[in-house]
């Protein structure tokens, strides 16, 4: 360990996990892993190493049961061909061919045992792939723009420097120990598609002119997480050349590893430093550790597409287009995957794409090709044309695998957008975001609507019911939704989201979103419909 351990001075004011990391870092699980409990099994692991599994990408699947979830690292959500194959592969042999694409642009694995994961790692690593420190209390996937390279739309393709900044930090045993998970976005798209003010890390395209010349950059934004407290990033007055992301990254990581909370992990996340500091306090003690930076310069952020590309496309070079596909609330399979892969090395660039909307792009197509791509089979339900509803829902993973989750959402997030399809015609995408419990990890409070699972009491016992929030955006004006008062049972989600989309059609103006409307008509509007749809059910 290479750096003191500033909070261990006071040991009353910790959780008692920080003891727990104390005693044995989390990156020493993988070890145990390989050398005794793929051995020993299930019932031999020791509860605080249980715990630990995170930082090996790991997490106990309910019902725990000896079954394992785990997430595959994907900077920027960019896999080439073979990785994809290969994480093909290890589902189809190890998780019954399911594959879930996250909000993070990871791969999420389910029904894996402890036997198996020493092959997983192997695996993984001779295609260049990791789980490790996809979950626990260390810097986590990096996120980035999936068309990073490829984007007519970005100040400067950002693979290098995601990938500068992961292999610094991954198992890098000097920032394995933070508070709590620490989550980075990089991206020069001016569409923010790499969801910046939700990271406690980001960094979103820039300009400044220094010395006479204009150059290219970043602006730098601290602090923002969702959960049951979410808070939006806060900007930085800095400016960041692209070979300074790297420092700054460890300068932040550095004040959160040192400074973050550890008394009680519901407020330990990094967002709770920063409303407490404010930036300006933020930004001194960060130049105490890197020097002086510039201030900050001219913001190229345009707008918010929400990370979503379906249809055919012109990427950047001339004579090829990129395909973004829509995979149904993010949930598709070993073998779809695999003919993915397949058509990417036939027709494309040789890579597959995941978004932070839990769809799936290929790119690199030669524009008289892509016809001839798209009549393939697997395009039927992977495809670049989805019906509106279904193509902006987005769900976590729901109490079928999730220990945390009270309500199944996968399923019913589907159902939701195919009684929507069936039932409305609309000319506007509406976006859908269902979660299970508050963590929010389908990130509810981004969304146009957001429905967060919970139980109620009814003379037949505890059901499951949503609440309902509306008008969430990010970019310019970033906003979470605002939660509306009443329940909803689960069966009647579809029908009343339904009305609330109707009353949004019948009302709007010309060519005004949701978002808009909202802020137009107000919440108080919608509480008014919703109170009056859940009193004409209930009667």
């Amino acid at each position: 360990m290479a750096y003191e351990a500033v909070w261990m001075k006071d040991p009353s004011k910790l959780n008692k996990f920080e003891f727990v990391k104390m005693e044995k870092d989390g990156l020493d699980v993988i070890r145990t892993i390989i050398e005794e409990y793929a051995h020993k099994g299930y019932d031999a692991i020791d509860e605080n190493d249980m715990n630990r599994f995170k930082w090996a990408g790991v997490y106990e699947q309910k019902p725990r049961d000896g079954h394992f979830m785990m997430r595959i690292r994907i900077n920027s959500g960019i896999m080439n061909a073979a990785q994809a194959r290969a994480i093909a592969s290890i589902g189809r042999d190890y998780g019954r061919g399911l594959i879930d694409v996250t909000t993070r642009q990871a791969i999420q694995y389910h029904w894996l045992r402890v036997e198996n994961l020493p092959d997983i790692f192997k695996r993984l690593e001779e295609v260049g792939l990791y789980s490790y420190e996809a979950c626990g209390d260390c810097p986590r996937t990096i996120v980035g723009n999936p068309l990073a390279g490829i984007d007519p739309d970005e100040l400067m393709d950002t693979r290098p420097i995601v990938e500068e900044v992961n292999d610094f930090f991954l198992m890098n045993r000097d920032f394995s120990n933070l508070p709590r998970k620490y989550k980075m976005s990089i991206s020069a798209s001016i569409w923010n598609n790499a969801h910046a003010e939700i990271n406690d890390l980001s960094f979103t395209p820039a300009v400044k002119v220094i010395d006479g010349q204009e150059v290219l950059g970043f602006h730098a934004w601290v602090g923002g997480g969702l959960s049951a407290k979410p808070h939006l990033a806060k900007e930085l007055d800095m400016f960041v050349r692209p070979e300074e992301v790297l420092k700054v990254a460890i300068g932040v990581t550095t004040i959160f590893r040192d400074y973050g909370y550890r008394e009680k992990r519901h407020q330990a996340r990094l967002k709770f430093l920063v409303a407490d500091w404010g930036p300006e306090k933020f930004k001194e003690k960060l130049i105490e550790l890197i020097g002086d930076m510039p201030s900050a310069g001219e913001s190229k952020t345009a707008g918010w597409k929400a990370a979503y590309f379906d249809g055919v496309h012109p990427q950047s070079g001339e004579g090829k287009s990129f395909v973004g596909l829509n995979v149904p609330v993010g949930r598709t399979s070993s073998d779809e995957l695999e003919q993915l892969a397949d058509l990417a090395d036939q027709y494309g660039d040789g890579h597959v794409r995941t978004t932070m909307s839990q769809n799936i792009i290929l790119a690199g197509i030669p524009n008289e090709k892509v016809d001839e791509l798209l009549q393939m089979p697997i395009f039927e339900r992977l495809t670049p044309n989805p019906k509106p509803f279904m193509s902006r829902t987005v769900s976590c993973t729901g109490n079928e695998f999730c220990n945390l989750a009270v309500v199944e959402t996968k399923e019913r997030a589907r159902r939701v957008a195919e009684y929507l399809d069936e039932n409305i015609e609309i000319d506007e995408k509406i976006r859908i975001h269902m979660i299970g419990c508050p963590n929010a990890c389908g990130q509810k409070h981004i969304a146009d609507i957001g429905l967060q699972g919970a139980l109620v009491k009814t003379p037949d016992g505890m059901v499951d019911a949503f609440d309902i929030a509306v008008g969430g955006i990010l970019g310019p004006g970033a906003t979470f939704n605002t939660p509306l008062k009443g329940r909803v049972k689960g069966d009647e989600v579809a029908g009343v989201v339904a009305q609330l989309v109707l009353f949004y059609k019948e009302r709007r103006q010309a060519g005004e979103s949701f978002h808009a409307f909202v802020n137009r008509v107000g919440v108080p509007a919608f509480q008014e419909k919703l109170t009056e749809i859940l009193t004409a059910v209930a009667s």
